[in-house]
């Protein structure tokens, strides 16, 4: 059974939050479909994004609400391919200065923020805290 079935990401610049969320749900292994308004993870978890009329104002993680997403991936090559690969799809990588260990010593992660101001946290996942 997954964890999280699907969740809905309403963007304000579509064809910008496409290119960029595309990219990086590709980089994850989740496949594509509906014309960029849908990626699915390989266990079958979702997201679907769209612009809705229902949506105000802009994203700001730093008030009540979600604050971030992780993602967890099992190669640290990938990560950093992704580390490399961020800026040109888009990402601003947050704590530059301190990949790959910002959140400790023991964790390895990447630490994105979208153009709209989504920030996507993708953690390595192996057996070898050192990587």
């Amino acid at each position: 059974m997954r964890a999280i079935h699907h969740w809905d990401l309403w963007v304000d610049d579509f064809e910008t939050a496409s290119g960029e969320w595309g990219w990086l749900f590709g980089e994850l292994g989740w496949e594509a479909g509906e014309k960029g308004h849908f990626w699915e993870a390989p266990d079958g978890t979702y997201v679907f994004m769209e612009h809705s009329t229902d949506q105000h104002g802009t994203q700001d993680r730093l008030r009540p609400g979600v604050n971030h997403i992780a993602f967890t991936i099992d190669s640290r090559d990938v990560l950093d391919r992704m580390r490399a690969a961020s800026t040109e799809h888009g990402w601003h990588e947050m704590y530059a200065d301190r990949y790959p260990h910002a959140g400790g010593d023991e964790h390895t992660a990447l630490y994105l923020e979208s153009s709209e101001g989504f920030e996507v946290e993708i953690v390595l996942e192996v057996d070898d805290l050192t990587a």
